[in-house]
């Protein structure tokens, strides 16, 4: 399985990359949070139709032992799918860092 560290998503979502952010969990996980960029599939057959198997695509979900991601990058690639990597930290890893979310569960703090 090929893997993916937070610090080059990070990178690669900074330099805007065309890349296809998969979040692998239910849609109210996905409403509720997740990195920004992402896209949600209702089933893992929906996302054979949107997405280019040409693509450079990311799958991730909540945390190193969540077995979503692992799941959808099992399917992808044993569709055709060649450029696929697993982002393993997820959600979890990601938010630890700081790094920005979207989503209903998000909050947002000012100042003033």
């Amino acid at each position: 399985m090929k893997l993916i560290s937070r610090e080059e998503l990070k990178e690669k979502l900074d330099k805007a990359e065309n890349i296809k952010l998969v979040f692998a969990l239910r849609v109210n996980q996905y409403r509720a949070k997740h990195i920004p960029g992402s896209v949600h599939f209702e089933k893992l057959d929906d996302a054979l139709q949107a997405l280019d198997k040409d693509d450079e695509i990311i799958v991730y979900c909540a945390n190193p032992a969540c077995p979503a991601s692992i799941l959808a990058y099992r399917y992808l690639i044993g569709h055709g799918f060649k450029n696929v990597r697993r982002f393993a930290g997820g959600l979890q890893e990601w938010e630890d860092a700081g790094y920005p979310l979207e989503g209903e569960g998000v909050i947002a703090f000012t100042c003033g």
